[in-house]
């Protein structure tokens, strides 16, 4: 267990094909492979974590508890019953008492005392009644009386028939008349009718059958009456076929009348089972010593005391029936008999013992429901060596026992037992001779031996999957998840190498022994090492967790919270851990039994308390705060308790620890303790927990960055719920500590600092939190934000526009800011502080519109549904019915700047609209609004313009779903789409979609899209019916929204006041037209209702409802202990992966002979020809397999086999129309690849795994997407994006068209800039093998830089080196020599440099007068290629060369043909000036060249 975290960490970092074991021998880890990059923080929909599991606390209406029972004797002694001929000699002890020894009516009360304490041994909280010998009508009376006292719950019957005939093969059984002079039948009609159900029923007499099978046909026809009249039974009342029966025996049967034996044998077993077992075995056993049935009865102990040999034996016992019949009976039907009611699972468990003794004599004693036998299980061998070993002690116990009386064996603190019920005395009455030291009892090792057994079973491969069949886990056993084969090997995706021989794996069968590991936990020798195993075993999956809740470990798990020991406490938080990942419910329990303190305490522990240390200490209280999340998870109940116990205080200071994972759930369990609590989020400001939290959104771990943006969501009412009908809402609460002014402050100035922190994090998972967290700021203060809107749209409008339109329209934004400013008059703090307040709402508005166009399609879907929620109310705000508005106009397209809009009307724009649902418009490019741009300094005067290099109409027009005029007959919502695929108005003829991520589950919401409308309640008004001229200007309305908005807020803060929020009611406040979500609007000084149908109609669809919390939970449902399965020898994936390595490692030594004559021969030796689409602009070779990628001049990404020539995959980059890929690299290729692809004008890296469909791991998906440059700089000739990724460190290398070089560490998905100090983009990136922190940059000027990111911004520029006269075509280092590199120009000039001198180079070469085209460096072997420049006076052939770095000879010179008809002066990308390419393969001596015709060529050197 302590190194579960080491095991986990690992395994996050590696891929579902990928073995830890082969990784560590190579040196690295995979990177964008982790579970995040699998799921995106969405729980895997189809994995055995979310599969159904079986309900282990049984099912509410077969759950039976017994109330009280009736112990019915008919035994009227001395006189026998007509239809009986009895043996002589024969049985005739009866409760263990002879009947004949005593008086009759002594006798008789004797029985009855002896049975009702045999009972009570069973059971003691239950009342129980003997009636001996009754009258009919007696038993009448005390049956009816039973069932008025027991109500709803089950009563216990039990009848001794030996002293009456035997029950009628029609269903009556015999009492007495009042003189005993006759037997008196009573059917079970009437019996039924009298105890009335639920019922447990024990029938102990010869012929038993007939009861038992009469009972049920009675009952049957009672229900069946019942339902076809009543329709079913009341609530609290059960059919009378759930009633429970035991009988003795079949119909046709009689009970045994050996003289050894008791004759009532049947109760002997289920009342008595000990001695009946030990005197059975004597009768079955030969024993030395003579030990004879006396002695037998004189073995010392206690019960209830398990260090004495009759306890023991009991605690033996009471450990093999369990397990027989976990291993034999149904699970529902188990968990029903075993854990629902002590008695009954008493009963049940003893009947096991009756069945193996009754049937050696003829007997079958049998049960409703009906159970398999069990009299021949394997374990019934392991009960008789267990009584064995203990009785072959017996002797000597007698003979040296201690003679003060005390016969209990010397096993530790001395327990007096009183003596078997039917025997005078104490057992173990004989003294041993004085002073003679007691014999010291050997225990049994039945329980050692059965724990070493259940570890065999785990460490001998019990753990592994297996196919289903006779070894594997019993559907019984597994619950409905696992007839559908939804157990997968522990992958979180569901999907590795081979699946169609991992997806039918399902656990094993589990061994025989838990439940007899549940009974050594109440040993105080052997329970730590019990706890360890059943750690152990629960680390194997939800499925292990919920069988050892269904063999009832609960509550034995919950005691041992109140145990001091300190040994237990990191086992005993591991298994909680999975048991409340599992089934949260339990937080219930663990909150009224103050459990949860024992966790809140281990969490408390500081570092200064080593007598309270912890093995692992951070991995055990990530643990207690996760378990602690989950108690105070949507349970206001347990958010109070836990904060109380000062949780919320520990979690506030875990937040600094050096631990991920123990940041990661502190920040969680404070997201779900104040959760919709109104009371603790003031508690956490005074704290200033927020603040805490901002500075997490910048944490190396992408899962912390994740989780605190979680809980500042919930902290501004996003909903932490499981319930997905919950969605939350309200801010962060009253805040009634706060001034009004500084609350609505507070709540801004969080969401601005999230947003400007995180809107650029390469992580999706924390873009999507970040969404979650701005929709909730939407939802409280929409006004602010429909303001926001109505100026992007008004200022992008006259950008657009080169003609000057009308004054007032022109000026429209700029006078109302200006009046709005104004209106606070002299009072200059409260102008900025409007205006700071309003550039806030700006600034997260803006960063809103570039994630509706984020190339991660989650993040995309969820930001267009908030941003769709914005302009929906825009529409509707009166700004529409503005006369100087221009939101009924359709929008100016992207490339139309000079023109006007022409005259139109209302009802033409209608039409023409830009809102309505059409195909989107691709976005040549990002809006570009920097973190700067606020509205003061966009809006300071007319002439502003916003900096942007796309436009709202265009993000306006990409909306899903588009935005529509809600008319009369939209009140449905339009189908879904389905995860993953796009709705027809979503297709883009012009621009196609990449490949979907892995678990693409967000769905686009529409405003409009609204549950049906009754016909009674007026629709809303269309924005069409209003007046087109209203009396009011910009800035009342703004003034409106805004007034609004602290409506809301002031509504809120008096609404929940005290203790948790509940919906506030606000009726009649401001008036009664509502917004969405219940809010108010306010009027003008006027008394014009400016808010009049704003947002009324709309679809409440915020905040957005975020799955983070339950992809996190899934950490603790995934096995923590044991090897991945591509780490177990002989699994598939592992088998595969040692065949690669070994093939990766004969292909790196075979080609290390040909690196040295490579230098020396002719390189033009033909390989194969491929004929691609388009003109192939980039390429990149594997290293071990023969696939060579290729990105066409547009957005298509091509995988080939070259050995075969045979394309395996083909697909979209996504990048916007008009622009290329301009970078193209395979990461992880020691296990696979991943391809990283980098898009020319937006600045962004895609991922896509899954690429060759071969190996059969699925469809190809889309790892992730982020933004790796942040601000490009619009230039005359850019290089888009340049990339160089270096797979030893994981670091990523991000230029081109920015004054920034962006190092990404694929790790943490952190980014650090570093200034390039120069107006030109970077054309060219090479990182330095020999040194982890160096690297060069090649610039379009001629200028190549080496940068050292160890150092600070300023001093990261460590050397210059200036010989090109143009631009940087490529930069290598020297194969060869650490210390050199080369770089070529497009001049066609190529220069060999030592790093130490920046003065002039080592070496230069001028090879083409005419320009170079491309130039690369093989990685292996001294030799570089370049190739010509194509230009007018020569297009048709591209000269190819090849040199030698050794005496730079030229080793082969080639004219290959182009492949185009005409030459044409315009490059076939913007951003790379080439019409080929070339590239060298990472290991064989060959290479690739790219024709314009869309040839690629695959040459290699000849071999010496």
């Amino acid at each position: 267990m302590q190194n579960g975290r080491n095991a986990q960490s690992l395994r996050d970092r590696q891929t579902s094909e990928v073995g830890s074991d082969t990784i560590s021998k190579r040196g690295w880890i995979p990177y964008w492979s982790a579970k995040r990059h699998l799921t995106c923080g969405n729980p895997s929909p189809h994995s055995a974590y979310s599969s159904k599991l079986f309900p282990w606390r049984g099912s509410a209406p077969a759950k039976l508890k017994t109330a009280n029972a009736a112990l019915v004797l008919c035994l009227n002694i001395d006189v026998d019953p007509p239809d009986v001929i009895k043996t002589s000699p024969c049985a005739v002890l009866e409760c263990w008492v002879d009947p004949h020894t005593l008086p009759s009516h002594k006798a008789l009360e004797a029985i009855g005392t002896n049975l009702q304490h045999q009972f009570e041994g069973l059971s003691l909280k239950i009342p129980y009644k003997p009636i001996l010998d009754p009258s009919y009508e007696d038993l009448r009376r005390f049956c009816m009386t039973l069932r008025k006292q027991a109500k709803d719950d089950t009563v216990c019957f039990y009848y001794n028939g030996h002293g009456v005939p035997k029950p009628t093969p029609s269903g009556e059984l015999w009492c007495f008349n009042r003189n005993y002079t006759q037997y008196i039948p009573v059917s079970l009609m009437e019996l039924q009718s009298w105890l009335g159900s639920p019922g447990v029923y024990i029938w102990d007499c010869s012929a038993a059958g007939n009861l038992l099978t009469n009972f049920n046909n009675f009952a049957e026809r009672r229900d069946q009456e019942v339902f076809n009249t009543r329709g079913g039974y009341p609530d609290g009342m059960q059919p009378y076929m759930h009633s429970l029966q035991l009988a003795a025996c079949l119909a046709h049967e009689q009970l045994p009348s050996c003289p050894e034996l008791p004759a009532d044998i049947f109760t002997s077993c289920l009342t008595s089972p000990i001695d009946i077992a030990l005197r059975y075995f004597i009768m079955t056993h030969l024993l030395p010593n003579n030990i004879t049935p006396d002695m037998v009865m004189q073995l010392p102990g206690d019960l209830k005391d398990r260090r004495t040999p009759l306890g023991e034996l009991n605690w033996i016992f009471t450990a093999i029936t369990d397990t027989i019949a976990w291993t034999t009976f149904p699970r529902d039907l188990f968990t029903r008999l075993y854990r629902s009611d002590l008695l009954i699972a008493s009963l049940f468990r003893n009947f096991l013992l009756a069945e193996r003794i009754m049937k050696n004599y003829h007997c079958t004693p049998h049960t409703y429901p009906c159970l398999p036998p069990t009299n021949t299980h394997p374990l019934w061998s392991a009960w008789d060596l267990a009584v064995d070993t203990c009785l072959r002690q017996l002797p000597d116990l007698l003979a040296k026992a201690p003679s003060a009386g005390n016969t209990t064996p010397n096993l530790g603190p001395a327990v007096a037992r009183t003596g078997r019920i039917g025997q005078q005395g104490s057992r173990g009455g004989t003294t041993g001779p004085q002073g003679e030291k007691p014999y010291q009892y050997v225990p049994s090792r039945f329980f050692a031996d059965q724990l070493t057994a259940f570890e065999v079973w785990i460490s001998r491969g019990g753990s592994a999957l297996t196919k289903r069949g006779p070894l594997s886990l019993p559907v019984q056993n597994g619950g409905p998840g696992y007839e559908d084969g939804l157990v997968t090997s522990g992958n979180a995706s569901g999907k590795g190498l081979n699946t169609q021989h991992s997806d039918d794996l399902v656990p094993r069968k589990p061994p025989d022994q838990l439940p007899i590991v549940l009974q050594v936990l109440l040993s105080q020798p052997h329970r730590l090492r019990a706890l360890i195993l059943l750690s152990q075993f629960v680390d194997l999956g939800p499925w292990a967790v919920n069988l050892v809740l269904t063999i009832g470990i609960f509550p034995y798990i919950s005691k041992l919270l109140q145990a001091a020991g300190q040994d237990l406490r990191p086992v005993l938080i591991f298994i909680w851990a999975r048991i409340m990942a599992v089934d949260p419910s339990v937080q219930v329990d663990l909150h009224n039994t103050g459990g949860f303190k024992y966790f809140a305490n281990v969490l408390g522990l500081t570092d200064d308390q080593p007598q309270h240390a912890l093995p692992n200490s951070s991995e055990h209280k990530a643990m207690c705060a996760f378990i602690l999340a989950t108690v105070a998870r949507d349970f206001y109940l347990g958010q109070m308790a836990c904060w109380r116990e000062r949780v919320f205080d520990s979690c506030f200071e875990k937040l600094k620890e050096g631990d991920f994972l123990l940041r990661q759930w502190s920040a969680l369990c404070i997201a779900q303790i104040w959760e919709g609590n109104d009371e603790i989020k003031v508690y956490g400001v005074d704290r200033g927990t927020q603040d805490k939290l901002i500075p997490l959104l910048s944490d190396a771990s992408p899962e912390v960055r994740a989780a605190a943006m979680y809980a500042l969501g919930t902290f501004m009412g996003a909903s932490g719920s499981a319930d997905p009908t919950k969605q939350g809402g309200g801010g962060s609460g009253t805040q009634y500590q706060l001034e009004e002014r500084l609350h609505f402050r507070m709540e801004v100035a969080v969401i601005t600092g999230a947003t400007v922190v995180a809107k650029e994090d390469a992580s999706p998972m924390v873009r999507k939190e970040l969404l979650v967290l701005i929709s909730c700021l939407v939802k409280e203060w929409r006004g602010y934000f429909v303001v926001c809107a109505w100026i992007y749209w008004e200022e992008d409008r006259k950008w657009r526009t080169e003609m000057n339109p009308q004054p007032h329209e022109e000026e429209v934004t700029s006078q109302a800011m200006a009046e709005w400013l104004d209106s606070f008059g002299d009072d200059d703090t409260a102008r900025d502080e409007n205006r700071v307040l309003l550039s806030s709402f700006f600034t997260i508005f803006v960063a809103l519109l570039e994630l509706t166009v984020d190339p991660y399609h989650e993040v995309a879907t969820n930001a267009q549904t908030i941003t769709d929620y914005i302009m929906a109310l825009l529409l509707a705000s009166p700004f529409y019915r503005l006369d100087c508005t221009t939101l009924d106009s359709p929008p100016i397209p992207t490339n139309h700047r000079g023109s006007a809009a022409a005259p139109h009307t209302r009802g033409q724009s209608l039409q023409s609209s830009p809102l309505t649902a059409r195909p989107p418009t691709p976005v040549t490019s990002r809006p570009s609004l920097r973190r700067a741009d606020t509205v003061t300094s966009t809006f300071s005067g007319v002439a502003s313009t916003l900096r942007r290099t796309s436009s709202f109409a265009n993000v306006l027009r990409s909306f899903a779903g588009g935005i529509a005029f809600p008319s009369v007959e939209e009140g449905r919502a339009p189908s879904s789409p389905l995860p993953g695929f796009s709705t027809p108005s979503r297709l883009d003829t012009a621009q196609s979609r990449p490949p979907s991520p892995n678990f693409n589950l967000a769905q686009y919401t529409s405003p409009y899209s609204r549950p049906p409308t009754p016909t009674k309640t007026p629709l809303p008004p269309s924005p069409t019916e209003y007046a087109p001229q209203p009396d009011y200007t910009p800035l009342n309305v703004m003034e409106a929204l805004m007034e609004e908005d602290m409506v809301r807020l002031r509504a809120r803060r008096r609404s929940g006041a005290h203790g948790r929020r509940h919906a506030p009611d606000l009726g009649g406040l401001g008036g009664d037209l509502c917004s969405p979500s219940g809010s108010t609007f306010s009027t003008d000084s006027g008394s014009v209702p400016l808010g009049c149908g704003t947002g009324n109609g709309l679809r409440d669809v915020l905040p957005l409802k975020s799955s983070f919390f339950d992809w996190c939970c899934e950490y603790f449902k995934e096995p923590q202990m044991r090897q991945a399965e591509a780490d177990e020898p002989g699994s598939v994936q592992y088998n595969y992966q040692v065949w690669r390595q070994q093939r990766n490692e004969q292909l790196i030594a075979d080609a290390q002979p040909q690196t040295t004559q490579a230098e020396r021969v002719q390189w033009d030796k033909p390989v194969t020809n491929l004929q691609v689409g388009g003109n192939p602009l980039s390429m990149a070779f594997h290293s071990y397999d023969p696939h060579l990628v290729v990105a066409n001049d547009t957005d298509t990404i091509s995988v080939w086999d070259w050995s075969q020539r045979k394309r395996l995959n083909y697909f979209c980059n996504g990048n916007p129309h008009g622009t290329s890929i301009t970078s193209l690299h395979i990461i992880n290729q020691d296990v696979g690849g991943i391809i990283i692809a980098g898009s020319g004008s937006d600045g962004i890296v895609r991922l896509y795994r899954n690429y060759d469909p071969a190996l059969d791991q699925g469809p190809l998906q889309m790892v992730s997407s982020f933004r790796a440059l942040d601000e490009m700089i619009s230039v005359r000739r850019g290089s888009g994006i340049i990339l160089d990724w270096k797979q030893v460190g994981g670091s990523l290398l991000v230029g081109g068209d920015s004054r920034m070089i962006g190092v990404w560490d694929a790790h943490t998905e952190l980014l650090l800039n570093l200034e390039t100090n120069s107006e030109s983009p970077v054309t060219a990136l090479v990182s330095d093998n020999a040194s982890p922190s160096t690297f060069m940059a090649g610039f379009a000027d001629g200028a190549i830089k080496m940068f050292d990111r160890r150092l600070e911004e300023e001093d990261a520029i460590v050397r210059i080196y200036q010989s090109h006269p143009s631009w940087v075509q490529n930069v290598k280092f020297h194969p060869r020599y650490s210390g050199q590199f080369l770089s070529a120009s497009l001049a066609g000039d190529v220069r060999l440099w030592d790093v130490r001198s920046s003065e002039r180079p080592i070496h230069a070469l001028d090879l083409h007068p005419g320009g170079l085209s491309t130039f690369d460096a093989h990685p292996q072997t001294a030799v570089f290629a370049t190739t010509s420049a194509l230009t007018p006076a020569n297009w048709r052939h591209q000269q190819l060369l090849l040199h030698s770095l050794a005496d730079f000879n030229v080793l082969s010179s080639m004219m290959l043909p182009t492949g185009l008809p005409v030459y044409s002066p315009r490059l076939p990308s913007l951003y790379i000036p080439r019409y080929t390419s070339f590239a060298f393969h990472p290991l064989e001596m060959m290479y690739a060249v790219g024709q314009p015709d869309g040839t690629v060529k695959l040459m290699g050197c000849k071999p010496s």
